[in-house]
């Protein structure tokens, strides 16, 4: 697991504001947790990214 250090979070936030960052934060989360779901299920991929 990692954090984001403090330099790191104040890059992005000279970049976007709290509200987009939390929205892409959830974006995130949502992916990484949508990932672990189809792997725990065996649900295979849709094919959009090969190894």
């Amino acid at each position: 697991h990692r954090d984001v250090d403090d330099e790191l979070f104040a890059r992005v936030q000279g970049h976007y504001d709290d509200d987009t960052i939390a929205e892409l934060t959830m974006i995130i989360a949502w992916e990484n947790a949508s990932s672990r779901f189809n792997r725990a299920f065996r649900i295979p991929s849709q094919g959009f990214w090969k190894r």
